[in-house]
C-alpha cells in the first residue's frame, strides 16, 4: 500500500534532532514563549527573508490576528479565492469581516488576478491571497491594484514553506503573512503550530501582544487579545527540521517532474509545471471528470489519494449565505480534484507504480 500520507515515515530522518530538541525543552523547566520560541522565530524570519517572525498556535488563528490587528470597521470586505480553503474564509468572518469570493484561474487554481478589479467595492479592505497546493499567487498584479486602492494584502503561506515569486520567498510578498505548521505540512510540527511574518514593526509588535491575551507586559492588557502561543515544544521541533526544508523541496520537485512527464491520460488535467523551480509541490493535485471513479480504482491498487477539498466554501453549512452564489469554476474544481501521493520520503519505484496506475484506467 502507497499511503496517501505516512507522517512517521516523513519525520523518520528527522528523529535524533526532534528527540534531542524535545529533551532540551523538558529539561528547560521553561515551555511557553521562551528561548525555542525566540531561536526559531528569529531563523523563519531569516528564511522568508522578513524582518519579524511572530509565532502563534496555528494558521488560522495567524490569518485572522493580522485581520484584527489591522482593525477595520466591522463588514469590510476582503477578496479571497472562491476555492480556498475553508480555514482562510473563516479568518475573515472571525475578524467580523465579510469575505468576497472571486474564482480562481482554472489552470493554476490560484486567485484569479484578472477578476479582483471588478470586486472592489468602497468597502474593501484587503486582498488575501492563497498560496495553494504549494505555487505562489501572481503578486504583481496584485500589488498594483492595491496601491491604486490603498488596500492591504495578506498572504496565506500555509502549503508555501519555501515557494519563490521572483526575488523573494512566500512570506515577503505582502504586508503580512500567515502559516501553518500543522504535521502535514512542508515543513510541519508534530502538532498544531502557526506563525505571521511581516516587515512592519508596530504590526509585529502589535501582534506579539494580541497572541498573549493582547498583554505585552504581564498582567497589563493593551488589546482584547487572543491566547494563541506558539509553545517551546514545537518550536524547538520546528528549528531541529528547518534546515531540511530546502532539500526536502528539491526532492518533491523532483517527484513533480515524474509525475508530470509520466502521466499520459487523456481525461486527466495536470497541475501546470511552468515554475517548477518556484513552487514547492505541497500538494500535486490533478482533476479527472471521473474523479471519483479514478479515486476507488487508485485505492483498490493500493494506492491512497485525497480530495483537496470536495466542498467549496459557498456550499459549506457555515456560509449557508453564500449558497446563492454561482461560482461554477470553484464548484467544478471541487467536483474533480484529486490529490496523488507526493512527499520526501516517498521512492522513485513508488512514484513510478501511481504513474503506470494512473495510466491503466481505463477512459
Amino acid at each position: 500500500m502507497i499511503s496517501f500520507l505516512d507522517l512517521k515515515r516523513v519525520n523518520e530522518p528527522h528523529e535524533v534532532a526532534i528527540r534531542t530538541a524535545v529533551e532540551r525543552v523538558i529539561e528547560s523547566g521553561w515551555y511557553i514563549l521562551g528561548r525555542e520560541v525566540d531561536a526559531f522565530e528569529q531563523q523563519f524570519a531569516n528564511y522568508c527573508q522578513t524582518k519579524h517572525c511572530i509565532g502563534v498556535a496555528n494558521g488560522l488563528d495567524a490569518l485572522t490576528l493580522v485581520l484584527k490587528a489591522w482593525d477595520f470597521p466591522i463588514g469590510s470586505e476582503v477578496i479571497i479565492a472562491s476555492n480556498a480553503y475553508i480555514a482562510s474564509v473563516l479568518s475573515i468572518t472571525h475578524a467580523g469581516l465579510t469575505p468576497v469570493l472571486v474564482e480562481p484561474d482554472p489552470r493554476t487554481y490560484l486567485l484569479d488576478t484578472a477578476r479582483i478589479e471588478p470586486a472592489i467595492t468602497e468597502r474593501t479592505r484587503a486582498i488575501l491571497p492563497v498560496h495553494l497546493y504549494g505555487r505562489c499567487c501572481d503578486m504583481d498584479p496584485i500589488h498594483t491594484l492595491a496601491q491604486r486602492y490603498k488596500l492591504n494584502v495578506l498572504e496565506d503561506a500555509a502549503q508555501a514553506h519555501g515557494a519563490v515569486y521572483g526575488e523573494k520567498r512566500a512570506g515577503n510578498l505582502g504586508d503580512a503573512a500567515g502559516w501553518s505548521f500543522y504535521p502535514s505540512k512542508n515543513l510541519g510540527a508534530l502538532g498544531d503550530a502557526g506563525a505571521i511574518t511581516t516587515n512592519d514593526d508596530a504590526l509585529a509588535n502589535q501582534l506579539r501582544a494580541l497572541r498573549n491575551y493582547g498583554s505585552a507586559q504581564k498582567y497589563i492588557t493593551d488589546y482584547r487579545g487572543h491566547n494563541s502561543r506558539l509553545d517551546e515544544l514545537q518550536a524547538a521541533i520546528l528549528a531541529a527540521k528547518l534546515p531540511a526544508l530546502n532539500s526536502e523541496n528539491s526532492r518533491r520537485r523532483a517527484l513533480a517532474r515524474m509525475y508530470l512527464a509520466g502521466i499520459r491520460h487523456s481525461d486527466m488535467t495536470l497541475p501546470p509545471g511552468d515554475q517548477i523551480e518556484q513552487d514547492v509541490w505541497h500538494l500535486f493535485v490533478i482533476r479527472h471528470p471521473r474523479r471519483d471513479d479514478l479515486k476507488t480504482y487508485l485505492r483498490e491498487q493500493g494506492i491512497g489519494t485525497d480530495i483537496h477539498y470536495p466542498i467549496p466554501p459557498h456550499h459549506q453549512r457555515a456560509y449557508a449565505s453564500f449558497a446563492h452564489l454561482s461560482l461554477p469554476i470553484s464548484e467544478q474544481i471541487h467536483r474533480e480534484v484529486l490529490s496523488l501521493p507526493l512527499n520526501p520520503s516517498m521512492t522513485d519505484e513508488e512514484v513510478a507504480y501511481v504513474i503506470d496506475t494512473i495510466n491503466g484506467f481505463s477512459e
